[in-house]
């Protein structure tokens, strides 16, 4: 049983097309999803896949490259091992159609349309040579440009001449199969996932050729990382975070002036003692706000918003490890000086690092702090850390202009910061209130060294 080979339609007004050359030679055998030819239609050169297997026969009346042929032109045939056609020495009408079919030309022959016509093709992005017009005498009109900008939609290339009904239903449904079988195979064979992929082929079908290029691209250039029971459990718990929680996240700047001399300060009169980073700061003026903001520092438990006692106030710190993120807990940062808090921060940092962190170093934690500020990063979206229910980001610490109340613009060092709630605990103005103390103290009480090294249970 032979099947015709023809002209598919490459969008909804397309009339015809340019055949720009066969990709399989006469005689060999074609595979169904392999490229037959290549057609140029309304909006680009496009490889035409068999849906078929045969033998293909081209017959010499057959299109040469650069002919103009209609759409449904039969151009070739797929034959089985020992079949022949008749029809290849009586030359058909449709073949010798196409043969003496005018091949496109390339000088500027300028289509009929009208100046209105030819302002709207322009300002659309339709190239009216490529618009086939069906007004008087071909005139191209407005609509034939709007059809022009119709998205494409692909056909067959190949048909039967004897299918029955039934068979004919199943290539129906055989076109909308987005790889071909002999993709699949190979996919199966070299273990790669075909449904990942973006395919070569006609309505972005995946094609033999798709498979081994994505096989060759991981091995030439990717590595297969295997995943860690650690990357698995971050994985585990930063995806609960998302289902669990209702997360909205504020951002606001905070004027480091003081942030920054108190720092200075510290390097000067700790002598041995670690100097306290940033963040070591901004922890000890976080647990003295979050007294007055205990609702922060709650947790959602089934029929209840659990608040911890005043003197709980663990903050956990989001730790860049070579095996993951890992978020240590200083303990009762309130009853700790910002002497002692950098000491403990530091010990936490290292024994996450070398993987020294014991499980209870990990619990308790009421409220966490993630610092991006070292990569340059301003604001972001942290991710709450179950079953706290808010989570700072520190941001970059930038000069910038800024507006005194008395109206003078002066540059001034600010800090972005990026607040993560749970809106099942937290409404989005006591948030903020919480955010707006927070700036004030890192404006204000920073300058207060007796506040951040004193023990105030």
């Amino acid at each position: 049983m032979a099947f015709e080979i023809v002209i598919p339609r490459l969008g909804w007004s397309m009339e015809e097309g340019t055949f720009s050359g066969w990709l399989k030679k006469e005689g060999e055998f074609v595979r169904s999803g392999e490229a037959l030819f290549s057609l140029e239609g309304e909006k680009a050169i496009q490889d035409i896949e068999s849906i078929d297997e045969g033998i293909l026969r081209i017959p010499p009346s057959g299109p040469s490259v650069g002919t103009v042929v209609k759409v449904g032109a039969i151009v070739g045939y797929l034959v089985a091992d020992g079949e022949t056609l008749p029809c290849l020495n009586a030359n058909p009408p449709e073949l010798e159609g196409i043969a003496t079919a005018t091949p496109l030309q390339t000088s500027n022959v300028s289509p009929i349309a009208s100046p209105s016509v030819r302002r709207m093709a322009r300002e659309v992005g339709v190239e009216l040579s490529q618009v086939v017009g069906t007004g008087p005498r071909g005139r191209v009109t407005t609509q034939d440009v709007l059809r022009a900008q119709a998205p494409v939609t692909e056909s067959p290339a190949i048909r039967s001449t004897s299918l029955p009904a039934s068979t004919a239903a199943i290539s129906r449904v055989d076109r909308r199969v987005i790889a071909s079988p002999r993709a699949r195979r190979i996919a199966r064979e070299l273990n790669v996932d075909w449904k990942l992929l973006t395919g070569s082929g006609a309505n972005g079908r995946v094609r033999e050729r798709d498979v081994r290029a994505a096989r060759t691209h991981v091995v030439s250039f990717g590595e297969r990382l295997p995943i860690t029971t650690r990357r698995r459990i971050i994985a585990e718990r930063l995806t609960t975070s998302r289902q669990q929680t209702v997360p909205v996240t504020l951002t606001t700047k905070a004027d480091a002036t003081k942030l920054i001399a108190f720092r200075e300060n510290q390097k000067s009169s700790v002598g041995s003692s670690p100097v306290p980073s940033y963040q070591d700061i901004l922890i000890k003026l976080i647990a003295n706000v979050l007294k007055r903001h205990s609702r922060m520092a709650g947790r959602w438990e089934k029929d209840a918003v659990v608040i911890p006692r005043g003197h709980e106030m663990n903050i956990g710190i989001a730790v860049d490890t070579e095996d993951g993120l890992l978020v240590p807990v200083i303990r009762d940062v309130n009853s700790l000086t910002i002497g002692e808090l950098a000491e403990r921060s530091r010990g936490l940092i290292e024994r996450a690092r070398v993987g020294k962190l014991l499980a209870s170093d990990m619990q308790g934690g009421v409220f966490t702090v993630t610092n991006l500020g070292a990569f340059g990063i301003d604001a972001f979206t942290p991710v709450i850390n179950l079953p706290e229910s808010a989570i700072l980001g520190l941001g970059a610490i930038r000069m910038e202009p800024f507006a005194t109340p008395d109206g003078h613009i002066v540059s001034r060092h600010q800090l972005s910061l990026s607040l993560t709630f749970d809106h099942r605990v937290i409404d989005g103005a006591p948030a903020a209130r919480f955010l707006q103390d927070l700036v004030a103290a890192i404006a204000f009480d920073v300058a207060d060294n007796g506040s951040l090294n004193s023990k105030n249970d």
